[in-house]
């Protein structure tokens, strides 16, 4: 027997729609243009409108890709709603990537239609002439350039806006339909492109928005820092209008200084986005005396939370909640959201369960398998292979025929841990976990070991070759402005928290490490680099 229900498609537009109709007057700040400018949801959905008549009228056909080289502003949200609006993919392609994945993330998703800020032009001309499906350049701007008014192929945005009357209804449509289009980070081989639908994204940005979740509710001023040309800047745009929340978008505005004017302008309380980017803000607080009273969380992902982020936060009155998920689960699965029974621990057991990735929330479940495929104990000691299933994760990568999964379930690459509480604790990547003499020991636990040294801003461990232990670890480090190498220090710091036969071999402090285009630590090349240092007859410190 079926329940006697409506049906009604869970689509994108519906959020726009109903979240103009029940908070008109919510807001989005926006860095753009020099400066920062608000909008209404009644402006954006209008605006957003005009932006989908545009698309209807010139062509642009259900299930074609419409491609953005684009910042967290809100002519890159409107085009959002926009483009899945009408039925279209919102291809979003990451500017921070390599020149050649630019190019073949472009081309293999055959994309006619490119909306770019005019900062991305020149990565555009380096590339352009090995773009064949590129017809459309639409410039996210007021105006365009003498150079570019002269090519029939541009136009700008804020004119083809004003040429154009908003779309209505929006139309409807399956839910199951292609909605996004975003890559992984391409750290091994060429990315992988990941096709949200209408109904996962919906349901993703339901899920998110709860109490145990990121807890966005019409209170909320949502800064997400993480960019909206990777993974939907986590949903977020979908998220905060569904619970009628002000959005603050930083633009281009990644440094501290510059977070922390849009902060006071706007008095954010939930901060979203990748370590690194709080230890800069971090600095700059530090560096100034300025203080950010309006934060009471931030949520970091991308990365693991290192102690010393949670309680240097901490120290700002602001929660630390650690989030995890990745490109192929939309991407966010689990939560270390704040509860009064978290907040009754003890400062150091607190701060154990905010260095995990906390846990999951419902529409995704986890699992541990071994190496065999059977299931194992949830125990917080057992490590296994991290698999997860559920309503936003991924079948299969786009173009790729076959299923990604293994018994219905998408193994995440990662070494994990689950406890009898549902807490997940990421051990390491399994290309990064480091074997020694056997042994594994967890990259992830070394690095976060230090940077509890004052001097140290970046930590950064892999493996080299050993004579005797086939592997051991090698501590890469980036030093504080001023800071001197002190490797006795640093390793007696991180003798009392770890195994002794952990401790890294040696210590090399380099200038700068390098990080993926979503901020992740990039290992491969140091691996490559590095691979035979402890090998040498002639260990010598880089600085």
């Amino acid at each position: 027997m079926l329940g006697n229900m409506m049906e009604e498609p869970l689509l994108i537009s519906a959020i726009l729609e109903q979240a103009q109709e029940n908070y008109p007057q919510a807001k989005v700040y926006s860095r753009v243009d020099g400066g920062i400018v608000e909008h209404s949801y009644e402006q954006l959905d209008q605006r957003s409108r005009c932006l989908a008549a545009y698309l209807q009228s010139s062509g642009v056909v259900a299930g074609e890709r419409v491609a953005s080289l684009a910042w967290n502003n809100h002519r890159h949200l409107e085009l959002y709603y926009a483009v899945s609006g009408v039925g279209a993919v919102m291809h979003t392609i990451n500017p921070r990537l390599y020149r050649d994945q630019v190019r073949y993330i472009f081309n293999h998703g055959e994309a006619e239609w490119l909306f770019i800020e005019p900062d991305f032009l020149p990565l555009l001309q380096e590339i352009e002439a090995e773009l064949p499906w590129l017809r459309h350049i639409v410039v996210l701007a007021p105006n365009l350039a003498a150079e570019q008014a002269a090519d029939s192929r541009y136009v700008a945005y804020e004119q083809l806006l004003a040429s154009s009357e908003p779309l209505i209804p929006w139309p409807s449509f399956d839910e199951n339909s292609a909605a996004c289009l975003c890559y992984t980070s391409g750290t091994t081989g060429d990315p992988k492109g990941v096709l949200y639908s209408h109904r996962s994204t919906v349901l993703h940005a339901m899920a998110s928005v709860a109490p145990n979740a990121l807890n966005i509710s019409a209170d909320s001023v949502v800064m997400p820092v993480v960019p909206m040309y990777h993974v939907c800047a986590w949903g977020v745009p979908y998220s905060a209008l569904l619970a009628g929340a002000t959005l603050a978008l930083p633009g281009s505005g990644m440094a501290g200084e510059a977070l922390y004017e849009l902060i006071e302008h706007t008095q954010a309380t939930l901060l979203l986005g990748v370590p690194t980017v709080w230890l800069g803000l971090l600095q700059y607080l530090e560096g100034s005396g300025a203080t950010i009273d309006s934060v009471e969380t931030i949520g970091v992902g991308g990365a693991a939370a290192p102690p010393m982020l949670i309680k240097a936060l901490e120290r700002h009155g602001i929660y630390l909640m650690p989030i995890w998920g990745m490109t192929e689960t939309s991407p966010l699965v689990s939560y270390g959201s704040s509860t009064k029974v978290l907040q009754a621990m003890p400062a150091e057991e607190r701060q154990t369960l905010q260095a995990t990735a906390g846990r999951g929330g419902f529409g995704v479940r986890l699992g541990l398998f071994g190496d065999d495929d059977r299931p194992l104990p949830r125990d917080g000691k057992t490590r296994g292979n991290l698999r997860v299933k559920g309503h936003w994760v991924l079948s299969n990568y786009f173009r790729q025929p076959g299923s990604a999964l293994i018994d219905g379930w998408f193994d995440t690459g990662d070494v994990a841990t689950l406890d009898a509480a549902g807490y997940l604790r990421i051990v390491d990547r399994k290309k990064d976990v480091i074997k020694s003499g056997g042994e594994w020991i967890s990259s992830i636990d070394l690095e976060n070991a230090a940077l509890d040294h004052p001097q140290v801003l970046e930590a950064c461990v892999i493996g080299a070759r050993h004579l005797k232990w086939d592997e051991r670890p090698l501590l890469l480090v980036v030093l504080k402005e001023g800071g001197k190498l002190d490797k006795a220090a640093i390793t007696a710091l991180m003798a009392d928290k770890l195994a002794k036969w952990w401790l890294p071999d040696d210590i090399v402090a380099v200038e700068s490490l390098p990080h993926t285009a979503t901020g992740k630590l990039l290992k491969r090349d140091l691996r490559t680099r590095y691979r035979d240092y402890l090998l040498s007859e002639d260990i010598t410190d880089e600085a």
